[in-house]
């Protein structure tokens, strides 16, 4: 090998080297903050209930108040992000979202601790989440080479899949052992924590927005976002298909316990390891999808696994008291890990095939679109068990699932081995 050959093998491996380096402090960062968020979304409710004796009308508000920042915020966020350094709002979103999460603990130490400042703070928290989201999606690919972007994405899907394994029980035993106030300590310790991590990293490679005047306003970015989703022949039936999986999953939310408390007579602790086979599906898809995609095809398996997601969907309803309870498990963890494939697919679809001046504006309106699906499948699914029984709604969101597939499949991605 002669030495300009070595020499150029050493740079690129030093280039790989801090590529790596940055990735693992981001990853870092999304990780501690993440975990901090499911500890929280056990002890607020909890503060709520138990300090404040609140009402599930009240709670409820508390709930939803972190979805109306999709609702609002959901579209203009990609602009946003887009005129915005990504590092500085990152940082800047978790020192907002530590400080709001921190007031909870400070204003019960004084007894000044009431509904609207729950309700503010989840305001506050689900504000900042989206912009966060956002622009953490947006920043990967300017730290990660796409020939890596599918393995990164699929390792952060597991460890979102590991936190909301471990966070709630994590949050659990800290209200049982401190109390609700105290256990949102650790929440604001971990933005703080995410907040240094990110300061850390270097400054993302932005593209260079337009002349102000050359560009156009607020509504028209968002529109340039929207009709490249809506008019993309890949990325649109892949939000679609999203959009159809996410009514199901907002359904699950809400009916899961009631389905297996008074149809299946299961008790607190069997439904907690219930629940969790969700997680447990998540973590093997994520980490099956790098070679899946690689055996048979980024396209194909976004199908296939759709599929299989769906079909796994339709065990819940059939699940039964005892030893049956164990078809249940199996339906949840196939069902979550099929959906967990199909977003590691589409996500590092979105994030190498957009634009780079318009990626904020496609990730934030695939984000609005899908998500906006949720409290939609919630509250569907319980005017379905009100109606007809938790075990009939679970069966007719079953069937909903199928939409899902039946959308890809229905797209020129039925014909494709690799999305491009």
């Amino acid at each position: 090998m002669s030495t300009r050959t070595a020499e150029a093998a050493e740079a690129e491996a030093a280039v790989r080297g801090s590529r790596a380096g940055v990735f693992w402090r981001y990853w870092t960062a999304s990780t501690v903050s993440r975990l901090g968020d499911q500890v929280t979304a056990v002890a607020l409710p909890l503060v709520a209930v138990v300090t404040l004796h609140a009402s599930a009308i009240q709670v409820g508000l508390i709930t939803a108040a972190a979805y109306v920042a999709w609702l609002l915020l959901g579209l203009p966020a990609g602009v946003l992000v887009q005129r915005l350094p990504l590092r500085g709002i990152q940082v800047t979103t978790d020192l907002v979202r530590g400080a709001a999460v921190a007031s909870v603990p400070l204003a019960a130490a004084l007894g000044m601790l009431g509904l609207a400042q729950l309700i503010v703070v989840a305001l506050l928290v689900g504000f900042a989440n989206v912009l966060f989201d956002v622009g953490n999606s947006t920043f990967l690919p300017s730290i990660v080479a796409k020939a890596q972007l599918t393995s990164r994405n699929s390792l952060i899907s597991g460890s979102i899949a590991g936190t909301e394994l471990a966070g709630p029980s994590l949050g659990g035993v800290l209200v049982q052992l401190a109390g609700g106030s105290a256990a949102m300590l650790l929440d604001a310790v971990s933005y703080l924590v995410s907040a240094a991590l990110l300061r850390s990293l270097p400054r993302a490679e932005q593209a260079e927005p337009s002349p102000a005047a050359q560009r156009p306003g607020l509504l028209g970015q968002v529109g340039e976002g929207w009709r490249f989703v809506a008019r993309h022949p890949v990325i649109r039936p892949c939000v679609a298909g999203a959009t159809a999986v996410n009514i199901v999953y907002g359904g699950l939310m809400p009916l899961t316990p009631v389905f297996l408390v008074r149809a299946l007579d299961a008790p607190a602790t069997v439904v907690g390891a219930l629940m969790a086979t969700g997680g447990i599906g998540s973590v093997i898809g994520a980490s099956l999808t790098p070679r899946l995609v690689a055996r048979i095809g980024s396209g194909r398996a976004l199908c296939w696994s759709a599929v299989v997601a769906s079909a796994f969907a339709l065990l819940l309803p059939l699940a039964g008291s005892g030893w049956a309870m164990l078809v249940f498990a199996l339906g949840s963890a196939g069902f979550y890990g099929g959906v967990v494939v199909t977003a590691i697919v589409t996500r590092t679809h979105r994030q190498t095939r957009t634009p780079p001046e318009l990626l904020s504006r496609v990730m934030a309106t695939a984000r609005f679109v899908s998500w906006s699906t949720i409290p939609v499948g919630a509250l569907a699914a319980g005017a379905a068990a009100a109606a007809f029984g938790p075990r009939t709604a679970l069966l007719l969101l079953a069937l909903a699932s199928v939409a899902s597939p039946a959308i890809l499949l229905a797209s020129p991605i039925r014909r494709m081995r690799d999305l491009a």
